[in-house]
């Protein structure tokens, strides 16, 4: 069995974060989030059910459990002998792991119900103006979908811009952002080396949201101007409760994108390598509990003659 925990939580998982780095580039922008989100999802995912696996397999060493079971103590301890210490350091990997996702699961849970308290949602309005001075707007997933932005922001941009952000919020709606980035963030509580494409994906959804932006108002100066306006705004009121336009470090790197597109060659098929890496990892996963009952089934029959 350790040779799935080297695979599925050592290699694989930095093999998805070198493939996600080498095409990120060529894919546009939300097929790059999709694949980079679910790639990483399924490589945590392995990686979790893998410690899931050796949790168990730590259980089978402790004596009193074979006796309770019925179980050979050497034959469950035999499969690992050389890394003795795999099982309950898997053990422990898992518990923090847990921790680490339970607070990325809460934060996020906790954002949206802010931004909900924040705003009023009257039925049937698909923008709300909320009279606050701090410049803000943001995206509220739901039934319908709504956009807040604050008259703060409203403001501070032209009627120009103010419709490329509004276009910018209803795209971060139309793809199902918030999911990806939930999805990516989970992925890099569960495994360290996969936050860096969570913070990737972070970065892609805001892509995807500014070409849809400039796409549906046919201005891209208009949305790179924008996005530079609302990023100023924000900063200089430190107001970031939601998903919103600016996040740091990202803007001028969104702007020089909107201002001079990348006209290399765009490789739909590029996708398949982090995903595929992925696949062949929870494959592999699948295989370690087939493994797994087989070493207790095995441990049961040396037991046997015993009983």
């Amino acid at each position: 069995m350790f040779d799935h925990f080297v695979w599925s939580v050592l290699v694989a998982p930095l093999l998805v974060v070198a493939a996600a780095a080498l095409v990120a580039g060529r894919l546009r922008p939300g097929a790059g989030a999709a694949a980079l989100a679910w790639s990483a999802g399924g490589a945590a995912l392995a990686s979790a059910a893998n410690l899931a696996l050796f949790c168990v397999k730590a259980v089978a060493e402790i004596p009193a459990v074979d006796a309770y079971f019925g179980l050979s103590h050497g034959t469950v301890t035999a499969d690992t002998a050389h890394v003795p210490w795999v099982s309950w350091l898997s053990a422990a990997l898992l518990a923090c792991c847990a921790a680490a996702a339970g607070r990325v699961w809460r934060r996020h849970r906790r954002g949206h119900a802010v931004i909900r308290t924040l705003a009023p949602l009257p039925g049937g309005e698909r923008v709300v103006l909320l009279p606050r001075a701090a410049p803000d707007a943001f995206a509220v997933p739901g039934r319908p979908g709504r956009i807040v932005v604050t008259s703060g922001m409203r403001d501070r941009l032209t009627d120009a811009q103010y419709a490329a952000l509004l276009a910018h919020e209803q795209a971060h709606l139309d793809g199902r952002h918030h999911r990806l980035v939930l999805l990516a963030d989970l992925a890099g509580a569960l495994h360290p080396a996969l936050r860096w494409v969570s913070q990737r994906v972070a970065h892609l959804v805001e892509r995807d949201a500014d070409e849809r932006a400039a796409a549906a108002i046919g201005d891209r100066r208009t949305v790179a101007k924008a996005i530079a306006a609302a990023a100023l705004a924000t900063r200089e009121a430190a107001a970031s409760p939601g998903l919103h336009m600016a996040r740091p470090g990202s803007v001028p790197r969104r702007v020089t994108s909107l201002l001079t597109p990348d006209r290399r060659l765009l490789l739909p098929w590029a996708a398949l390598l982090p995903l595929a890496l992925a696949a062949s990892s929870l494959v592999w996963t699948g295989e370690a509990a087939v493994d797994l009952q087989q070493l207790l089934r095995s441990a049961h029959q040396a037991a046997a003659p015993a009983r």
